[in-house]
């Protein structure tokens, strides 16, 4: 059976605060427990207490839930991937777990400025637990404009953006893509070429991590 203590902490787990102060996230379903591997601190089922329901996040649970140790990753083991994808102020959930899948199957890696936290439940869920492979880190603003006005690769602003083509304009060097959100777009000042991802007239718009496979898989064609 689950403590009091072990209750609370739980509980405390649905708050970003109180992931960041424990430094541990809450795991939901027996994939994202087997993905979190030795980072599992503990595992509890509905046998394990009465508010099972109210300790996980999602609307269908699996029955089985854990707390694990969050990861952590250097800015080091960021530069190590040949593409770096930065998340300019992307706050849905959704986008950033399945762009950090993307990363992942396209030799990527990840800086956050302003974005969801890769720590709450429903982006775990949506990475499908990649957010414990995929090298990621926070930044602030400042510092992220900092970095790139010293990195040594090539630099792409993912936006539609009059005269901006895919293809022609990217190579296969080092490089980093920025990305915003669909509301606000990149925030960012840094002057970089333009890239677009083209589709059929009929489509309004894609969203974000959608776009970002696009131009993932599309530097790992040319």
């Amino acid at each position: 059976m689950l403590t009091k203590a072990q209750e609370k902490l739980i509980r405390s787990l649905h708050r970003k605060k109180g992931r960041r102060e424990s430094g541990l996230c809450l795991i939901e379903g027996k994939n994202l427990i087997d993905a979190a591997d030795d980072r599992v601190q503990f595992i509890f089922t509905r046998t394990d207490t009465n508010d099972f329901d109210k300790l996980v996040t999602t609307q269908s649970p699996q029955g089985i839930a854990g707390v694990a140790l969050s990861p952590s990753f250097t800015l080091e083991q960021i530069r190590e991937k040949k593409t770096i994808v930065i998340l300019d102020g992307v706050q849905d959930p959704g986008n950033v777990g399945t762009i950090m899948r993307a990363c992942l199957g396209f030799g990527a890696s990840l800086i956050l400025i302003e974005s969801a936290d890769p720590t709450n439940a429903k982006v775990i869920r949506s990475s499908v637990g990649t957010i414990f492979t995929v090298p990621w880190i926070e930044m602030k603003r400042a510092a992220a404009a900092a970095f790139l006005s010293k990195a040594d690769r090539e630099i792409f602003r993912v936006e539609n953006r009059e005269g901006a083509i895919l293809h022609t304009e990217q190579t296969t060097k080092p490089a980093i893509l920025i990305v915003g959100s669909e509301g606000s777009g990149i925030q960012l000042t840094t002057e970089a070429p333009s890239l677009k991802v083209d589709h059929d007239a009929e489509l309004e718009s894609l969203n974000v991590a959608q776009a970002v496979t696009v131009v993932l898989a599309s530097r790992r064609s040319i």
